[in-house]
């Protein structure tokens, strides 16, 4: 297998271990989820994931990458497919998160992608290292005890990058990071409803709130 360290890969590691937060965006509506995008980067979260299973998600990383420009780090989730992965490239995105492994880690590894491959088991852990994955998101995290079940992964994996999502709220983001984890994902605990058409204001001090957590320890 050839290496899978690009300098995109590169920098995206740096990024992940610097700001340790990435935020997930999945809305009803479009217009709505490109405002979350640019506020949450004006809060300064800069790694934003933006869900292939949310409205016009393609149209919303096009936009996003027209206004932000070319350095800003943003990420295509929910990318099952060879055909999800070349999309969202097309479109804008500079990372590509899946909830498992297949196809989508594939074609986004060929491409020099950093990937987020989502993980779970042991099993999991160890196919996607092989694979070259950027990142490890153990997902769904809450439902297999939380960062009791970070805490056990990293006993026979203790250098690997993993970012916690699901159920990640402000209090369980401190404890991940506090064990080890190189990031966490969050999604609806940050993002709230502003991606429905919500109030941006709130996400602002979500956002902040997140924000501070992430900082803290460095």
């Amino acid at each position: 297998m050839s290496d899978p360290t690009t300098a995109l890969t590169t920098a995206f590691s740096a990024a992940l271990r610097t700001r340790r937060l990435v935020a997930i965006v999945r809305g009803t509506d479009a217009e709505a989820s490109f405002r979350t995008v640019m506020t949450l980067v004006e809060s300064g979260v800069p790694l934003v994931e933006v869900s292939l299973s949310g409205a016009d998600a393609l149209g919303v990383l096009r936009r996003a990458r027209t206004e932000l420009g070319e350095a800003a780090w943003l990420g295509a989730g929910t990318v099952l497919t060879t055909d999800d992965a070349r999309r969202a490239a097309d479109a804008g995105a500079n990372l590509i998160v899946t909830p498992g492994l297949g196809a989508g880690v594939d074609e986004a590894l060929r491409r020099e992608l950093p990937v987020a491959a989502g993980v779970l088991t042991p099993t999991d852990v160890i196919a996607a290292s092989a694979a070259g994955a950027t990142a490890l998101k153990i997902f769904p995290a809450s439902t297999m005890g939380g960062p009791a079940y970070l805490k056990a992964l990293r006993a026979p994996f203790p250098d690997l990058p993993f970012v916690p999502v699901g159920g990640v709220d402000a209090a369980a983001a401190e404890e991940y990071l506090a064990l080890g984890a190189v990031a966490v994902g969050v999604g609806s605990p940050l993002i709230g409803d502003a991606a429905d058409g919500g109030d941006l204001d709130a996400l602002r001090k979500r956002a902040a709130e997140f924000v501070a957590v992430a900082g803290a320890g460095r």
